[in-house]
Parts: C-alpha cells; sequence; structure tokens
C-alpha cells in the first residue's frame, strides 16, 4: 500500500494530457485531444515559465470547451511566491473557460517539491471565479487560505497535506457545501503544520452533518487519528455515508475500540483503515465485527519501524 503522492493519471473522470507534452516534449498542435475529452495540464519548465505555458494553451485550444484542468510546479527553479500568481492567471481567464468543472492546484511530485513545501494561496478565488465548478483539489496546505463562502454546485473537495493548519479546517466548518458529496483531508501532523485539533474535527464533522449529500468522507493522515475516530463515531453524518476513510494516521486500539463502540458502521460500502497500529487481537475484532457486513474493508498495518517497533506516525508528512 503506497501513499507517495504522484503525478495524475486521471482527473475528474478523464484521462491527464499535458499539454507540453508526457515527457517534457511539445505536444504537436494538430494532434491535440478535443477541449472536453481530457484534463489539461500545465506546468513551467527550466526553458518555459507558466505565464508562457498558459498563455500558450489560451491560443491553441478551445478553452470554451474545456471542462478540467490541472496545474503542475508553478516555478522553474523553486517557487519564492506560492500559487498566487497562478490565481491571477487562472482567475483573470475564467470567461474563457466557461465550462471548466474541475480543477486541481499542485500536481507535484517529491523530486520536484516535497509536499509540506508546497506554498498553496486562497482557494475561493477559484470558486468565486466559477460557480458551476463541481470538482476541486489540491496537494500542498503551506499559506493555504479558506474562508468561509457559499458554493451551490461543489461535489468533491480533496486536500492532500503533510500538515493542514487548523485555520483552513475552521473556515472550511464555516462554509456552506450544499452539494458536497466526497470531501477527504490529509490533516498531517503537527512536524509540518498539521496542528487541528479533535474540536476542529468535530466542528467541521457538526457543518457537514447539517447537509444532506455527503456520500463519502475522508479525514486521513493524522498523528491524532484516535481522536477523530472517537468524533466519527459519534457524528451523524455517518449514517448517511457510503464511505469512510480514517487511513494513513496513527490509529490505535483506542481509535478502533471507539469505533466499534460508536454508532453502527455497517451500513458502508466501504471503510478504509489502512496504515493502521491496532493490535492483532484489536484488528481481529474489527475484522469479525464489520468484515462480514462491510465489502471494502481495508485493515493493511503499518509497517513497523525495527528500530523502534512502538512507534506510530503517519503515511505522508514532509
Amino acid at each position: 500500500m503506497g501513499y507517495y503522492p504522484s503525478h495524475l493519471k486521471h482527473f475528474h473522470g478523464l484521462p491527464v494530457h499535458h499539454v507540453d507534452g508526457p515527457e517534457g516534449e511539445p505536444a504537436p498542435g494538430p494532434g491535440l485531444p478535443p477541449p472536453a475529452s481530457v484534463a489539461w495540464r500545465l506546468a513551467a519548465d527550466w526553458d518555459v515559465p507558466f505565464e508562457e505555458r498558459w498563455s500558450s494553451f489560451m491560443d491553441r485550444v478551445r478553452t470554451d470547451e474545456v471542462v478540467a484542468l490541472v496545474v503542475g510546479p508553478w516555478w522553474q527553479e523553486w517557487d519564492e511566491h506560492g500559487i498566487g500568481l497562478v490565481l491571477d492567471l487562472i482567475t483573470a481567464d475564467a470567461h474563457r473557460l466557461p465550462r471548466l468543472r474541475a480543477v486541481f492546484l499542485g500536481d507535484v511530485e517529491s523530486e520536484e517539491s516535497e509536499i509540506s513545501w508546497i506554498k498553496q494561496g486562497d482557494i475561493g478565488r477559484v470558486l468565486h471565479a466559477w460557480p458551476g465548478l463541481r470538482e476541486l483539489g489540491l496537494r500542498g496546505a503551506e499559506n493555504l487560505v479558506i474562508e468561509p463562502l457559499r458554493h451551490a454546485e461543489l461535489r468533491t473537495l480533496r486536500v492532500e497535506s503533510g500538515g493542514l493548519p487548523p485555520e483552513p479546517v475552521r473556515g472550511l466548518a464555516a462554509c456552506d457545501l450544499p452539494a458536497l458529496q466526497h470531501l477527504e483531508l490529509w490533516l498531517g501532523t503537527t512536524w509540518y503544520g498539521g496542528d487541528c485539533t479533535a474540536d476542529d474535527v468535530r466542528a467541521l464533522l457538526d457543518m457537514l452533518g447539517r447537509g444532506r449529500a455527503l456520500r463519502h468522507l475522508g479525514l486521513c493522515d493524522s498523528d491524532i487519528q484516535d481522536e477523530i475516530a472517537a468524533a466519527v463515531a459519534a457524528a451523524p453524518v455517518v449514517a448517511g455515508l457510503d464511505s469512510l476513510d480514517l487511513s494513513m494516521g496513527t490509529l490505535s486500539d483506542d481509535g478502533g475500540a471507539a469505533l466499534l463502540s460508536g454508532q453502527p458502521l455497517t451500513h458502508l460500502r466501504a471503510l478504509d483503515l489502512g496504515h493502521h497500529f491496532m493490535s492483532e487481537e484489536m484488528t481481529r475484532r474489527v475484522r469479525e465485527a464489520l468484515g462480514p457486513h462491510i465489502p471494502a474493508l481495508g485493515l493493511t498495518p503499518a509497517h513497523r519501524r525495527a528500530h523502534r517497533p512502538e512507534d506510530r506516525y503517519v503515511a505522508v508528512g514532509e
């Protein structure tokens, strides 16, 4: 089971097409795919800044038909300023992308930047620019801003990070997202800014419980995974879910016991507790209690470090 973030191959149900070609070579103009058939990925490289790549894309592609956009590394050597300049560019051209329904910001592998170094920005700018947006994903959480807002169409929100600060989580908890069906947050570790508390998680769960659309919830990769499990076990929103993901974190017997003693989970089609630190006995209890009812039950344990087998750690930090 690997959790290393890698370049997207598909996004919003579409294959990702690199505007500069899959290996950095220029994509031939006559061979461009139909605009709505792919998720268009743009990234800077050593020779071409992001601004030039964006301008070329806007000139060569019928952007009024584009539905999905993926932003890779926007820097040429290193990122000094964060994603703000990219947000300036793309939101200024929002009127030329009227059918855009999905955006991913920060399709970056560790060779390009560690996940904890990726500098995000105010993603509300994207949501305001495209009121019809249905999917928003991003990787990295440094400088991430989520202000309270209402967005009537957003179905999917995914935030991958090695450490998600509490401020964006609190901002998200104050949002009104009535159409949200899929939420996945990698909360990360305090070593990399993931300082969310159980109270922050409970406030978010309360907000989600006020809607009726949510079908998938992922609260992953946290070093307070036991406290998250306890909060989830008591959250009314869980009754309406099809799938629940509490993987990649430091889940121990305490978290497993909280899930077993809380509200019923047998209605779920999928429950992922992978990369856990539960004992064999607790793992057996979870499997016996939930395995007969949940078709996809993920119980792959974390790798125990040979020199300190008692240590617990998140799957993705730096």
